[in-house]
Formats: structure tokens, C-alpha cells, sequence
């Protein structure tokens, strides 16, 4: 467990360049680690995960600019996310394809609620490694396929029936056209959380991709309904709640299943 979450803050520190640099089209490779306001290269012993942000006292050496609590919360849930794996499923191969799921599933929820950007890197990359470790796990690659398969034809009708009625003046298409604005044509939903979703299918299989869609439109009606009063609509960034309903389908799925059959036996 200590090795594995030495590795996860390791991993951690990574994905807090991939959210960074991303969703700007920039290398997550080169240049090296630098303060993004005076330039300055990052030195390893400024590097080192949790620790150095504390030593710094969350400012840059060089120019004393602050730097984001989000960048050792990251690293630390990270490493806790691998340390836990590990607990809960030993030294086997559902340990890295937890683990390794659980921190796309953060790299997305934070990419999409800073930029409402879902990197391909983290759906497609995310969903090829479910594949390859599904020939390990217990999932095997047939349910993996159908789950990325399930997953993705199920967003791709979603958003094409949606999109048709935004197009035919059925739903709100006005206010949609005038958030994204001319250039844009209206659109229900991105092609990332399609992606995405089929990215849950390959680790969770298709019973995950109908939980991850439920807790995550449950989730998400429940925190933006106050907003549906309002004469502006907010966009919704779904990648968000669909990475939260992933995680708790992934943690007590099984639980979910059994508790809704003994409630309806009642």
C-alpha cells in the first residue's frame, strides 16, 4: 500500500500537468515543469509531491507568486486512490484497473469543470487501457467490449435525438444558440462524454454505464435545478457527474444492485 501511494502521488503530480496542459493543446512532455506566471523552471526538490508545496509554503521559489491547493489535493487523492486499490483488491490486476480508472475518472471531472474539455487523451487512452486490462480482470473482453460498445451507441442516440430537437425548435434551442453563439450550431451534449461513456463500458461493462448515467443525471438534476429557474441557462458540464456516478457505481455498485432487488422483493 505505502508503495502504491507513493506511486499514485507520483501519477498525481503527472496529472496535474496533463489538466493543465490538455486542454491547451500544449506537450505534456516538454517543456519540463515551470511556474506558469514567471517562467522559471521547477527544480526536482520543488517538485516533490504534497512535500514541496508544504516546504514552499504554496509560493514559487523564484517569484513568490502563489501556487493552487489543487495542485497537492490532487497528488494526495491520487495517492490515496492507489493505496486504497491496493487494499481492497490486493496485488492483482483489478488494483491497477481501479486504480488507473479512478484517476481518469479525476483527470476528466477536472478538466471538464475548468474547461468543459474532455480530453481524448483521458476517454480514448482511458478506454483502450480498459480493454487491454480487461483480458486480466475478472470483466474479461467480451463484457468490455459490449460495455465500451453500450456505452457509447447509448450517448451517440442521446445526443443525435437531442440535437434534432434542438435544430426542429422543440426544446430550448434559442437560449442554447445564443450560449454557444452563432458560429456554433446547437448541441445537447459534446462528443467527449460520448467518448467517456464508452470509456466506463470498457472497465465497468455495460450494467456500469446505465449506473454511471443514472447517479450522474441524478446527481446533476439535483445540483443545476435551482438553475433552470433562471432566465440565463448555465451549460452543464456532464463529464463531471458521469465521473462522479462512475467512481460510486465502481465503490458500491454491487451494493446499489442488491439493495434496489431487496426493495423491491419488499
Amino acid at each position: 500500500m505505502a508503495i502504491a501511494g507513493v506511486f499514485g502521488a507520483l501519477l498525481g503530480s503527472f496529472l496535474n500537468v496533463c489538466v493543465h496542459r490538455l486542454p491547451r493543446n500544449e506537450s505534456v512532455v516538454r517543456p519540463r515543469s515551470h511556474c506558469p506566471r514567471c517562467g522559471m523552471l521547477v527544480a526536482w526538490y520543488d517538485n516533490i509531491p504534497v512535500v514541496s508545496w508544504l516546504v514552499l509554503r504554496a509560493r514559487c521559489r523564484h517569484c513568490g507568486q502563489p501556487i493552487s491547493v489543487q495542485y497537492p489535493l490532487v497528488e494526495l487523492a491520487v495517492a490515496l486512490i492507489w493505496a486504497g486499490s491496493v487494499h481492497v483488491f490486493g496485488i492483482e490486476p483489478e488494483a491497477l484497473s481501479a486504480a488507473l480508472f479512478l484517476t481518469l475518472l479525476l483527470g476528466i471531472l477536472l478538466t471538464d469543470a475548468q474547461h468543459f474539455i474532455i480530453p481524448d487523451e483521458f476517454s480514448l487512452g482511458g478506454l483502450g487501457a480498459g480493454l487491454a486490462l480487461a483480458f486480466f480482470t475478472d470483466i474479461g473482453i467480451v463484457r468490455a467490449a459490449i460495455g465500451a460498445a453500450s456505452g457509447f451507441a447509448m450517448l451517440w442516440a442521446v445526443k443525435a435525438a437531442g440535437d434534432y430537437a434542438l435544430r426542429r425548435g422543440w426544446i430550448g434551442g434559442r437560449e442554447v444558440q445564443e450560449t454557444l453563439g452563432e458560429a456554433e450550431p446547437p448541441s445537447t451534449m459534446g462528443g467527449g462524454d460520448i467518448k467517456m461513456l464508452a470509456m466506463i463500458g470498457a472497465f465497468l461493462g455495460w450494467q456500469g454505464v446505465v449506473g454511471s448515467v443514472f447517479l450522474g443525471a441524478f446527481v446533476g438534476t439535483a445540483i443545476f435545478l435551482p438553475a433552470l429557474f433562471r432566465e440565463k441557462k448555465p451549460l452543464v458540464p456532464f463529464g463531471i457527474f458521469l465521473a462522479l456516478g462512475a467512481a460510486a457505481w465502481l465503490v458500491a455498485g454491487p451494493r446499489m444492485i442488491a439493495w434496489y432487488a431487496g426493495s423491491l422483493a419488499w
